[in-house]
């Protein structure tokens, strides 16, 4: 069953850029994983310091394949030095038997 991953960051508007080409390099890498569907990184509106990354994978497994590679790890920890904590990660399914 696919699966949505939630990942809510803030962080001050001068590590901003640095942390959105950290995503970028993220999301190329995850689209050359097996089951990756798609992602999105938004920015709040009323407050530009928060960001939520929206990403779609086909089985929870996958994500966790991703989760636990190598080279997510080493871009992860580059971020977390710039948020100056770990980033946390929420994970939905589809809660009324659908699969879109």
């Amino acid at each position: 069953m696919a699966v949505k991953i939630l990942i809510k960051r803030k962080l001050p508007m001068d590590k901003a850029q640095a942390m959105i080409e950290l995503s970028r390099q993220l999301r190329i890498l995850a689209t050359q994983q097996e089951g990756y569907i798609s992602g999105e990184t938004l920015r709040r509106i009323d407050n530009p310091e928060e960001f939520l990354v929206i990403s779609s994978w086909q089985s929870f497994e996958a994500w966790q394949k991703w989760l636990n590679s190598s080279q997510r790890k080493e871009l992860q920890s580059k971020i977390d030095i710039l948020l100056g904590r770990e980033t946390t990660f929420e994970v939905y399914q589809y809660g009324l038997g659908g699969s879109s």
